[in-house]
């Protein structure tokens, strides 16, 4: 079983309907993701029921009997099979390729007459038209399924729309495994990246090399918390679990028949600990002992460039191509620990020998052999975007994942590129919110909005080089994903978000329409099927701090049949507060504030985080009386028992306990403390009377007060969260104070920023706090 989720509903199809042909029609894109290229809506209607016919050029094409199947699960329909021969009855479904000429690769024509529905499309663009036409009907079983009319053309922007899902770290079960290719199915994406071995597991059968999954596909234990933490904690239990052979051409067919090609990765020369923990002969070091990973950082598992270990790598290569019938082989080549081939004798001689520049060179020449291997079997190569180093090998396409900039280079020199930005929100293991709030993750922060809001083409390309630019792919790494449930969680929305910027064309997408008309329909039924996903805050609200006399807010639940609960009595709210049923008008006496907190729970029971939303009826603060004499803040370091002791141990202490800085650049302190806090002072100076607001970005927990009155806290251990708050401040100095504290995973720099009257929201600056 997968979960609780009904397997064979997931097995056909994860998709929403809408109830009714009004709902359907009060929206450009009839509930469809991702977004048409063209909608023109109809009046009228068609009921589809057991009286439907199907007619296909052939009933046994593969869309045809999906569709047919489908109908059969969800509304217990029998229609008939019909193959096409002579003129159409009334009351069918025409799956053809009649129709589908000039038409884009995997593009389809949908139309809907209160007579007759006609998809037209070959291959993947039948498949996609029945997609579009699946989420075009209701939710629940009835006599008779009413589907608005309409005609939709449609075909994708990019020829490459893929979905990465690692399961070396963490180990998902074929079922899962399928379950989450339908779900990239009925977002008419049409790339698996199938990420099978690290230094953490090594999943996948080799029948030549037997150890790789008796020994490499177990480790140990495994890391409890995160990686950074510095009293790092272990579960004592062995971990483990492999696909075979035949699981694995069971899922190549499976994924086949959605029009989804499996891309293999299998890593080299680095994150290879697993395999060198069945076979350390194939290290620069084969006298030593190695064992499969237990934690997630970069390990020294790295092959040594020696012929027999590339003769290890085409045998493995060899069966995993005779398992995998895609063009595309991906051999990683991302994060190589060089210092394990600087310190090698043999290494050393080698890169001496073949007049290479250095272990970047290495890098390239092991990449190079890899690759003409790979090409005379008649496939090609993707690596990551660090096989530019020391020159790309010549057919190799580039997934770009640091930034945009492998991309980009890649594409200048001609080569194929997949962008993969982790920087633009395409890391589906990043947090969707405030760190501290969300489930353990690897940290930093992806939202469905930063995810739509990218465009896979950049700028800095010429229309000659964006050529190269294929496609788009977000990735799932599993260091903290554990369990199907949590990465449902971590995949859903955000994968509606990134089938829209595959597919879509970049001036047909509205952010508005997506997130506000058709996401929470789709969402709706994930929570009916009761499959895992994060419900996000009501519309027309956020966590902020404002001045006035009242607070209004007219709100909309992000799931379609979803409660908003509120409180104003300083409570959290539950399933036991008031219901929003309306707008509300809050007035604030003189001197007080009022908080809002919102909670959205769907009718499956999944809940959102609480949003909190102050409005302050204060007085103006008045200025202090000070007079400046340096810019710069004050800093105080604050560390607690376990990093104190660990800052004793520092040898050089790279930064006082106390003193000036003219940065809120916290690198030099993280060097010889882990986890720290740190308290920054002084006054800042304000121009003009008015309101200022303040917000932060970076750290696990931020505080800002403004003459002793708290605008900011993001620390979730507090009463407040405001991470965006104002007060109506008097022309001259005031006392600013901000807390920080990191707990060994935050960035090396912390955002201030500042709004103020007649000014957008910039940066604050720490030469702008006077002392």
């Amino acid at each position: 079983m997968i979960g609780s989720c009904n397997r064979f509903i997931f097995l056909i199809v994860l998709c929403v309907w809408f109830s009714s042909v009004a709902k359907g029609q009060d929206n450009p894109n009839l509930n469809i993701i991702p977004a048409p290229i063209s909608v023109q809506k109809q009046m009228g209607q068609f009921n589809l029921s057991n009286q439907t016919v199907i007619i296909a050029d052939s009933i046994n094409n593969k869309s045809v009997q999906f569709f047919s199947a489908y109908l059969h699960d969800k509304f217990g329909l029998q229609n008939q099979l019909k193959a096409a021969s002579g003129p159409v009855s009334s009351n069918s479904i025409v799956l053809t390729s009649e129709g589908s000429d000039g038409l884009p690769a995997e593009g389809y024509r949908l139309t809907i007459t209160p007579q007759q529905i006609k998809i037209s499309g070959k291959g993947a663009g039948l498949f996609y038209g029945v997609q579009s036409l699946i989420q075009l009907l209701p939710l629940d079983k009835a006599d008779a399924a009413v589907i608005p009319c309409a005609t939709i053309e449609d075909y994708p922007r990019f020829g490459y729309r893929g979905m990465h899902l690692d399961v070396a770290r963490h180990f998902f079960s074929v079922d899962f495994v399928k379950k989450y290719i339908d779900l990239l199915a009925t977002y008419k994406l049409n790339n698996f990246h199938w990420h099978l071995t690290d230094d953490q597991g090594w999943r996948i059968e080799i029948k030549k090399y037997p150890r790789l999954t008796t020994v490499g596909s177990q480790r140990a234990q495994t890391l409890v918390g995160r990686y950074r933490s510095y009293n790092q904690q272990y579960d004592n239990t062995p971990y483990g679990g492999f696909y075979t052979q035949d699981e694995i051409r069971d899922v190549v067919k499976y994924a086949a028949d959605r029009y989804i090609n499996i891309i293999p990765e299998i890593e080299m020369p680095g994150h290879s600990r697993a395999a060198l923990a069945a076979y350390p002969e194939f290290s620069c070091n084969p006298n030593r002992s190695y064992k499969v990973a237990e934690t997630w950082s970069v390990e020294d598992g790295v092959y040594c460039p020696s012929e027999k270990t590339f003769a290890f790598l085409q045998d493995v290569l060899a069966e995993v191509m005779d398992l995998f019938p895609s063009k595309y082989i991906h051999i990683g080549g991302d994060e190589v620990a060089k210092s394990v081939w600087h310190n090698s004798l043999y290494c050393r001689q080698m890169i001496k020998r073949l007049r290479l520049k250095n272990e970047h060179g290495l890098q390239s020449y092991f990449i190079h052999r890899i690759e003409k291997f790979v090409n005379s079997q008649g496939r090609s190569i993707i690596g990551w975007d660090e096989i530019l180093q020391g020159g790309l090998a010549p057919n190799a396409t580039v997934m770009s994942w640091r930034s945009e900039w492998g991309g980009i280079a890649a594409a200048q020199q001609k080569h194929n590129v997949i962008m993969s930005p982790s920087n633009e929100g395409l890391y589906f293991d990043f947090a969707q919110g405030r760190v501290s709030a969300e489930p353990l993750s690897i940290g930093r922060n992806s939202t469905y909005q930063k995810v739509y809001n990218y465009n896979p083409m950049p700028a800095a390309l010429n229309t000659e080089q964006q050529q190269y630019v294929i496609g788009v792919q977000a990735n799932m790494w599993t260091e903290y994903i554990d369990s199907e449930e949590k990465l449902e969680y971590m995949l859903l929305p955000r994968l509606m978000a990134l089938s829209e910027i595959a597919w879509t064309p970049q001036d047909k997408k509205n952010l508005n329409d997506f997130a506000e008309t058709r996401m929470p329909h789709h969402l709706a039924w994930l929570d009916k099927s009761n499959c895992n996903f994060r419900v996000d805050r009501a519309l027309g609200v956020t966590d902020t701090m404002s001045i006035g006399s009242q607070l209004n807010v007219a709100l909309k639940p992000t799931v379609e049949g979803a409660k908003i609960y509120y409180t104003t009595d300083g409570f959290a709210p539950d399933k036991n507060s008031k219901i929003y049923n309306g707008p509300l008008n809050i007035d604030i006496p003189d001197g007080q504030y009022r908080e809002l907190q919102t909670m959205v729970i769907t009718p499956g029971g999944r809940q959102s985080q609480v949003t909190h939303t102050v409005m302050a009826n204060l007085p103006p603060l008045p200025a202090i009386n000070f007079q400046a004499n340096d810019t710069g803040v004050k800093y105080k370091l604050m560390l607690n028992a376990d990093t104190a002791a660990k800052a004793q141990e520092d040898t050089v202490a790279l930064i006082p306990d106390s003193g000036m800085l003219k940065s809120f650049n916290t690198s030099l302190i993280r060097k010889t403390k882990n986890a720290f806090g740190v308290i920054f002072s002084g006054f800042i100076r304000i121009d003009t009377d008015g309101i200022y607001s303040f917000s932060t970005k970076g750290g696990d927990g931020t505080n800002i007060m403004i003459d002793d009155q708290p605008v900011v806290a993001t620390d979730k251990k507090q009463s407040t969260y405001l991470p965006g708050g104002g007060l109506v401040l008097k022309k001259g100095y005031h006392r600013f104070t901000l807390k920080y504290f990191d707990t060994g995973n935050a960035g090396d720099i912390l955002h201030v920023y500042m709004e103020m009257p007649g000014k957008p929201k910039g940066e604050l600056s720490a030469e702008t706090i006077f002392n």
